[in-house]
């Protein structure tokens, strides 16, 4: 969220008659659809971690930093932070909710280092925070934990849990979601953020399945041809129920969400040469729903590493 908060209103410097502790009504829907991606994110990201080859350490904890916007003093009086580093969101029932963090909560170090001590760039806002997004990650792979303190020099120590490679966010994409092989980035006018969290759950699920399938690294390999996207779309459709089932979900909403979103998008990537048609594609997920269906009626697990049929690419 970082990456275009500084465009909005409080960061901007605009209502100056508002409440000096009043965040503007534009940050406080972006925070509540940013908490909800990163929740189903993390849902789907570690009941699936069984079955991926690239594991990474997830705390449930979605942190923000003061400096990415345009008024950082402004921003920190409105939210009443003391340091430039705070919980933006916790997911429930996550090691960071465990750990008792909460929604604004100031955090002053990591690991002993002062906040006032990560190195930042004023020509590249995101950068302190996605800098400690990493050392965090580093951290916890290695030792298992990363301490944190919070004003008053309360002790925090968090733990990570195993989940698929994916970060989750809501960004400046309008009505898209996209995948590059590290994150997941569902548009902040994705009309999805209206939709049942089965259905939100669908599309963040077709999006992990391109990054958990590895589908960038193999274009980064092979090329981008449009027969091969078509192909890679189709496994990341199929793929939707196995890891819908994993996280909780019914598997059928991965046929319910292209049955929504299909008939009102008749333009868009739905039908762009590199998709199939949206009933087309609805009735090869259907198909994978059944298989899906099949295995949890017989007590077995929905297995996607063992049992899924990948599409036929070269060079694999």
């Amino acid at each position: 969220m970082i990456r275009f908060l500084v465009g909005l209103g409080l960061a901007a410097g605009c209502a100056a008659s508002a409440s000096a502790w009043a965040p503007p009504a534009d940050f406080l829907e972006l925070r509540a659809k940013d908490a909800r991606v990163a929740r189903i994110g993390f849902e789907l990201a570690t009941a699936n971690a069984p079955f991926c080859d690239d594991k990474v350490p997830a705390t449930g904890l979605l942190l923000h930093d003061m400096g990415a916007y345009a008024d950082p003093q402004q921003m920190r009086s409105a939210l009443g932070l003391t340091s430039d580093i705070a919980v933006q969101a916790v997911v429930p029932d996550s090691p960071a909710a465990e750990a008792g963090l909460a929604t604004d909560d100031s955090i002053v170090s990591f690991d002993n280092v002062p906040v006032s001590a990560l190195p930042s760039d004023e020509n590249k806002r995101w950068f302190r925070l996605e800098r400690l997004r990493q050392t965090m990650t580093e951290q916890l792979a290695e030792s298992g934990t990363v301490s944190l303190a919070l004003q008053g020099d309360e002790a925090i120590t968090l733990r990570g849990v195993a989940a698929c490679r994916s970060r989750f966010e809501v960004g400046p994409l309008g009505k898209r979601a996209v995948a590059n092989g590290e994150r997941v980035v569902i548009g902040d006018k994705f009309p999805g953020h209206e939709w049942p969290d089965e259905l939100l759950a669908a599309v963040m699920a077709h999006e992990l399945a391109h990054n958990v399938l590895r589908h960038r690294a193999w274009f980064d390999a092979n090329g981008r041809q449009r027969k091969y996207v078509r192909l890679t779309e189709r496994e990341a459709d199929r793929l939707m129920p196995w890891l819908l089932a994993n996280a909780g979900y019914e598997p059928s909403a991965a046929a319910r969400f292209m049955e929504t979103w299909g008939p009102a998008h008749s333009g868009g990537i739905f039908r762009k040469r590199t998709h199939d048609g949206w009933d087309e594609r609805a009735d090869m997920i259907a198909a994978e729903v059944a298989l899906v269906e099949a295995r949890l009626a017989a007590g077995e697990q929905a297995d996607w590493k063992t049992h899924f049929r990948r599409e036929d690419l070269p060079n694999r």
